[in-house]
């Protein structure tokens, strides 16, 4: 197994976690933003990332997303992952932040959130298992208990799965499907 083990302290704090929140621009994607001449948008998502939150969804821990900006490629692809709790366009995420957890019912000892910027750190010191990619801003790494190796949209999100997976006690039964 390649999976990164998390210290003893971040491991009992990821056996909670009953929701794993995500930033999207850099956190799912590497940051980029592409435009055509028409104004559409495009992003990048790491297939992996994906499978990694369908295994943690299949596993019974709820996904959700925060971000800061609109986009109906990120509908469309949280739609794909099956992922129901998307908030967009909360440049200031503890607002949006407090409307998900409340209609989850879940403590913020609960939760994890994963981000890469300072727009993400008043939801970050909130919860009860911060988390940053491992490009993130180096203030958002001082307040993470746990940092990936990977960068984000390259491999962090599945990281970040499969750490609280393991945790849980719950990772060789979520591969165990591929290795019949």
């Amino acid at each position: 197994m390649t999976t990164r083990l998390a210290s003893k302290a971040v491991t009992r704090l990821a056996r909670d976690v009953q929701l794993v929140i995500f930033d999207v621009d850099g956190v799912l994607t590497d940051g980029s933003l592409f435009f055509d001449d028409h104004g559409g948008q495009y992003k990048a998502f790491n297939v992996r990332d994906g499978h990694g939150m369908r295994m943690l969804a299949d596993a019974g821990v709820r996904i959700g997303v925060i971000t800061g900006r609109n986009s109906g490629v990120v509908e469309h692809r949280m739609r794909d992952l099956g992922v129901e709790l998307v908030m967009q366009g909360h440049r200031d995420k503890l607002p949006a932040f407090h409307t998900m957890l409340a209609g989850t019912g879940l403590e913020t000892a609960q939760v994890a959130y994963v981000g890469d910027d300072v727009v993400d750190l008043p939801v970050m010191r909130r919860v009860g298992l911060p988390i940053a990619v491992a490009d993130a801003h180096p203030l958002v790494l001082s307040h993470a208990h746990w940092v990936t190796h990977a960068a984000g949209g390259h491999g962090a999100v599945r990281e970040v799965c499969e750490m609280i997976l393991l945790a849980q006690d719950r990772l060789d039964a979520a591969l165990a499907p591929y290795l019949r």
